[in-house]
């Protein structure tokens, strides 16, 4: 038996292996050259044009914490409408030259908790502003985690950073820091909104107190606030502040550098301006805002 298979497995074995090559490539072939003969040459296919990016009201999780709103042009002009974090409306008109609406635009607002004033803004970097990639130290609530202290902060302390909808708010404490209860306090009894077109509206309550217009705390207006930018770059805040002389102080965050910067009031809303020296000066004379 061992002779027959032995003859079996070693007879003309190479010549029927060349054999089934063949006829698989025929029946491979057919078909393949078949269906190249039918088919008619096809015109190139045009190509895609490259959508231009959507500049609708919106916050990406991957770019920076602010919002985009789409302009409507009057003129030289172009006016966009905003939602002050108190949910003042209102409408801004500016030299399209500014392109206040590439800028982008945060809430800012200030927060007295048990009568400790902090500050609650829309860190430009979002999250990875706070977190410098790092983890958080604890979840106070579904929303609303505890960052260490950042490097280089100075007075400042540990950050509660809150989610409202896409965007990120941090509450900066102070060095010494607020008590286990007020941190409690303020997660869980500030709360915000998402506008349908897209700005965040911000509460409190109980031992929670959010600046109102005219609040001022430590020579700073701190009542609800849009800034457009970023200090880093060109920077438009926009404060309602009833009552507002013409030569107004320069809030302190916009004399961080030593770059130009300026305030002027405009029927009882303050404009602030840091920056370039050519953008600071128009910002500051030919800003107008509308409250409705």
């Amino acid at each position: 038996m061992a002779d027959q298979f032995d003859v079996i497995e070693s007879g003309r074995r190479g010549h029927r292996r060349w054999i089934g090559l063949v006829v698989v490539a025929v029946l491979v072939a057919v078909p393949v050259v078949g269906l190249v003969v039918s088919r008619e040459p096809e015109a190139p296919l045009p190509r895609a044009a490259v959508p231009e990016p959507i500049r609708s009201m919106r916050t990406l999780s991957n770019a920076p914490n602010a919002l985009y709103p789409k302009p409507r042009v009057k003129g030289d002009d172009e006016i966009v409408r905003v939602v002050f974090p108190d949910g003042t409306r209102g409408e801004v008109r500016y030299p399209a030259g500014l392109e206040l609406d590439r800028l982008g635009v945060r809430p800012f607002r200030g927060v007295w908790i048990d009568g400790a004033y902090r500050r609650l803004t829309a860190p430009y970097g979002g999250e990875a502003e706070v977190s410098k990639g790092g983890p958080p130290i604890r979840s106070l609530t579904s929303n609303v985690q505890l960052w260490p202290r950042q490097p280089g902060s100075g007075a400042y302390g540990q950050v509660l950073l809150f989610a409202f909808g896409p965007w990120r708010m941090a509450l900066y404490d102070r060095f010494d820091g607020l008590t286990f209860e007020q941190r409690m306090a303020a997660a869980e009894r500030l709360r915000g909104r998402v506008t349908k077109d897209g700005y965040l509206v911000l509460s409190g309550g109980g031992p929670v107190r959010l600046a109102e217009p005219g609040d001022v705390a430590q020579g700073d207006p701190v009542g609800p606030q849009l800034w457009f930018g970023s200090v880093v770059g060109d920077m438009v805040a926009v404060i309602p502040l009833p009552g507002c002389a013409k030569g107004s102080q320069v809030p302190e965050m916009m004399e961080r550098g030593r770059r130009p910067a300026r305030a002027a009031c405009h029927d009882g809303v303050q404009v602030a301006a840091t920056g370039g020296r050519e953008f600071v000066e128009r910002a500051v004379k030919e800003i107008r805002i509308t409250l409705k």
